[in-house]
């Protein structure tokens, strides 16, 4: 049997030629489709406060800026700000933070889901706290509503961390809509592709608008005025912004992508309940069930076993990519200097979890044989 791949490219058929459109229409940078691309996104979660960027990492790094500095911030750095933030998570979470100047935080993790522990959060916070993040792991939500609680009491913006989680749902609405700022990522192997790219949700249209100006150096690409000025030139620039923006090119792919979100999502969701059923009663492997609050999105399905490793070996020696996905963040020499110590549930998460093949390529004849080779090995 051909390999059956943990991840894989999905590209819609009609993506090239719309795209041979842009580029020999002689526009190909931010312009008319990136907008048409962050309308429709915004439609599809509900949220019209929708900023669309080059990455995922990119929407983060926003976030960030607005939860940590108000609009007088001028290019000093604010070492006193503190983020809780998981170590299990990919590192493109965390690096943001330290380029930020803020100082890392380490919530402990549910030992099964992955997911940032409410409890341990609560523990964390001090008066420098600034925000709170909460890392969907796998599409799965967080304790959204308990979180955001906790954040409240404090006056403590909150992130989500949404990169593995276009299409999860959360009370019955896709989420986007209950956190300060929530992130998706476009990048290559997620759900929905752009080749590359993000989108910021927002709670409240001035942050919307914040960081459409932050996106593109801090300019104001689209100013009210009606004064003949050369605009590039003689606008004044209020808050040193980035470069973030996206390009019409990659948003083309996004809009042609887009859809068919709903039957990507539908397929990883179907793969995943298959198998819950199959891994049911099986004592030595456990599985990280979907929060029955929420609805995942599943990019990632996550089991845990004893044997991870040896099993790791097995499934390549039959064609099966399996993968922990993300390496435990504290364990980078980067993040060395932020306490890990108490991380009692993220070690635990570390030592045995396992992704396996879940996405849409992922056929009834391939789940079948991925699950029945994971019962016989698993130990």
């Amino acid at each position: 049997m051909n390999a059956i791949s943990l991840f894989k490219v999905f590209m819609a058929e009609t993506a090239s030629q719309e795209v041979a459109k842009v580029l020999n229409s002689g526009y190909i940078g931010e312009g008319a489709k990136v907008a048409e691309f962050e309308k429709q996104l915004a439609n599809y979660s509900n949220n019209q406060n929708a900023v669309i960027v080059n990455s995922g990492t990119s929407a983060l790094h926003l976030a960030y800026h607005l939860a940590i500095y108000d609009e007088t911030r001028t290019n000093e750095v604010n070492q006193d700000a503190e983020i809780i933030t998981s170590s299990i998570t990919c590192t493109a979470t965390n690096t943001p933070i330290m380029n930020h100047g803020a100082k890392i935080i380490w919530a402990d993790a549910d030992p099964i889901s992955g997911n940032i522990s409410p409890e341990s959060i609560r523990k964390n916070i001090t008066k420098n706290t600034k925000a709170i993040i909460m890392i969907h792991w796998g599409g799965n939500p967080c304790e959204i509503d308990e979180i955001n609680k906790i954040a409240k009491e404090y006056g403590i913006k909150t992130v989500e961390d949404g990169a593995h989680s276009i299409g999860t749902e959360w009370n019955g609405r896709r989420i986007g809509n209950d956190s300060d700022y929530t992130m998706h990522s476009f990048q290559a192997i997620k759900h929905l592709t752009s080749i590359d790219g993000g989108v910021l949700f927002c709670k409240n249209e001035q942050d919307a608008q914040r960081a459409k100006l932050l996106r593109w150096f801090g300019i104001d690409r689209n100013p009210q005025t009606k004064e003949k000025i050369d605009l590039r030139c003689e606008l004044d620039v209020a808050e040193a912004g980035y470069k973030f923006h996206m390009n019409d090119v990659s948003a083309t792919v996004g809009i042609e992508n887009l859809k068919h979100i709903d039957w990507i999502v539908s397929r990883h969701q179907e793969n995943a309940l298959f198998y819950d059923n199959a891994f049911k009663g099986i004592d030595k492997i456990k599985v990280s069930l979907q929060n029955p609050k929420g609805k995942s999105a599943y990019w990632l399905y996550t089991i845990h076993i004893n044997n991870r490793n040896e099993l790791m070996e097995k499934m390549t020696e039959i064609g099966v990519a399996t993968s922990k996905v993300h390496s435990r963040n504290d364990l980078h020499s980067m993040f060395s200097k932020f306490d890990a110590s108490h991380l009692r549930g993220a070690d635990q998460f570390n030592n045995t979890h396992l992704c396996i093949p879940v996405g849409w390529w992922v056929t009834k004849e391939n789940r079948e044989f991925i699950a029945e080779n994971i019962i016989k090995f698993a130990k």
